[in-house]
């Protein structure tokens, strides 16, 4: 028997699909300024289908990227809406922690646009502090490159609550990161930089366990969510692109996904969830595979 961290799903395009409306770059963001229920709505059906982690809706709430929109100037605002909604819903469910969630800067899986980890750090440092008050645990998410994890775990490196980094790899080879580099480098960034468990996220799950092959000898807590895309298209990786860009598996349902993250906990995996596409079902399915195999949900 294991205790296992169970994650939650997709936020963002949660509150998309839910909307019914089309997406656009920042949608997911800018539906927080006039209300904020139906983020409410996403996290306590998390938590009703077993999830004990809230990850807050701050992924992609950086000041790059509202400046394209012109919405810089309500940074404060939107990290604190978002943060609030998670803690409130964690005090209604009675248990539970708030995962602040940072993304990359300017886009996801485009580590070509990362700064160099000075620059990097200071653009991160901001948003790293403002959660890092409020939140639980500090979850960085879709590192894409070493660079991009040094810029992020400069800036944290102050930071008292957990650090958690994830790292996301090539669509199919699980041991290289989506910059080309091995994923086995990350054991570099231990000597200097504070981290408290190692995940990959938004990854296929079918290569995430050779993922999990190397991340399980770095001696720290590790875990994965995987994503539910066929693959990152060309399309995506343009600028200011929309999730319509992908394309969503009809092969991953619930009970598929579990059985790739059931065996992840056999690798040794103690934090488990979901990423893009995977939503409040598949975490139902996985809480009831985690319970029948005998594993406490913590």
């Amino acid at each position: 028997m294991k205790e296992i961290s169970l994650l939650d799903g997709s936020i963002g395009q949660e509150l998309v699909k839910r909307s019914g409306e089309k997406p656009t770059p920042l949608w997911s963001t800018t539906v927080m300024l006039d209300d904020t229920k139906l983020l409410s709505e996403v996290h306590d059906e998390y938590f009703s289908m077993g999830a004990t982690i809230a990850t807050t809706n701050t992924y992609p709430v950086l000041k790059d990227r509202l400046e394209r929109v012109g919405l810089e100037d309500r940074l404060e605002e939107l990290w604190d809406k978002a943060v609030d909604t998670a803690i409130s819903s964690k005090n209604r469910n009675g248990y539970g922690q708030v995962a602040g969630s940072i993304g990359p800067l300017h886009a996801s899986y485009r580590p070509d646009l990362i700064p160099d980890a000075i620059e990097g750090s200071k653009q991160y440092n901001d948003v790293i502090n403002h959660l890092g008050a409020k939140c639980d645990i500090l979850l960085i998410e879709t590192v894409s490159s070493i660079e991009h994890a040094k810029a992020a775990l400069i800036a944290a490196k102050n930071i008292e609550i957990p650090v958690w980094m994830a790292f996301t790899t090539e669509d199919f080879d699980g041991t290289k990161l989506r910059s080309g580099e091995e994923l086995s480098l990350v054991k570099n960034l231990f000597n200097t930089y504070k981290i408290d468990v190692v995940l990959v996220n938004c990854s296929r799950p079918e290569v995430t366990k050779d993922s999990l092959r190397i991340i399980a000898d770095l001696d720290r807590p590790f875990g994965a969510y995987a994503n539910g895309f066929t693959e990152i298209t060309p399309g995506f990786l343009e600028d200011f692109p929309t999730v319509d860009a992908l394309k969503e598996r009809h092969d991953l349902n619930p009970q598929e996904y579990s059985k790739f993250a059931m065996e992840w906990v056999e690798m040794g995996a103690t934090i488990i969830g979901g990423c893009c596409e995977v939503g409040p079902k598949h975490i139902e399915q996985l809480a009831k595979d985690l319970k029948n195999n005998g594993h406490k949900i913590v």
